[in-house]
């Protein structure tokens, strides 16, 4: 057993995954013995919550559709208050191998944050078009602001150390792309190391992707808008005790 994993949360946003959640929850136990996994059931309208719990998850179940950003703010809350020093965000479709979390805790050897990078040598995940212009030109924006090579921003897979979840437990953002552009802007601002480790994404297991053509095309705006507010928002200055691992 990793020497990390006994203080590891694994948080799973989830709307409407019925048809992954259970699996994906399944292989994370299989993958990574002694874990504790919370799925926030983000407000979904089928059967997600009683699946993820089914499946031995823990399930944290939102009234209203949050969005990631919120779903996650719920996650980094529930381990500040139950003891976790580590949260890892894993994607409830089957999309993040639960293998590689070890990769990522690794990395938090040397970083309070570790993203899951599918551009930087692993596997053949492709992204073209506007969404590909919009991601490089965030990495490059944000490798700017961390002192540190990124390639992949908007990488939802990633894990988060002590440091980092007594920050975001208080100042994880939920507005459009707050959990991926914005909530990495909080963290190079407030002074935490961002690092990223090689990763393969894999094909859905189940649901409908949250991105289509049309969103695809309005990307490239929404992102650069993002990453202009999050720019110009305050600071966040750590606090005796979210600087103290």
């Amino acid at each position: 057993m990793h020497p990390r994993i006994e203080r590891t949360l694994i948080v799973m946003p989830a709307l409407n995954e019925e048809e992954s959640v259970a699996a994906v929850v399944a292989e994370v136990f299989a993958h990574l013995p002694g874990v504790h996994c919370l799925v926030v059931d983000d407000g979904s309208t089928d059967r997600t919550a009683e699946e993820a719990r089914a499946a031995g998850a823990t399930v944290a179940q939102l009234a209203v559709n949050l969005g990631v950003g919120g779903a996650m703010r719920v996650g980094f809350r529930y381990a500040l208050d139950h003891g976790f020093d580590y949260v890892v965000q894993v994607d409830s479709d089957g999309q993040h191998d639960p293998r590689s979390v070890i990769d990522l805790l690794n990395e938090l050897d040397h970083a309070d944050i570790a993203l899951g990078a599918r551009f930087a040598g692993e596997g053949d995940y492709v992204v073209k078009g506007p969404r590909r212009w919009a991601m490089v030109v965030l990495a490059r924006s944000i490798s700017y602001l961390a002192k540190s090579t990124l390639t992949d921003t908007t990488s939802g897979f990633r894990a988060s150390g002590p440091r980092a979840v007594r920050l975001f437990a208080a100042h994880y953002p939920a507005e459009y792309l707050g959990d991926t552009i914005e909530s990495l802007v909080i963290a190079a601002r407030a002074g935490c190391v961002i690092r990223q480790v090689p990763v393969s994404m894999r094909a859905r297991a189940g649901g409908v992707p949250s991105h289509n053509p049309l969103k695809a095309a309005t990307y490239l705006g929404r992102a650069g808008m993002a990453l202009l507010l999050a720019l110009l928002r305050p600071r966040v200055v750590l606090s005796y005790n979210e600087a103290t691992s």
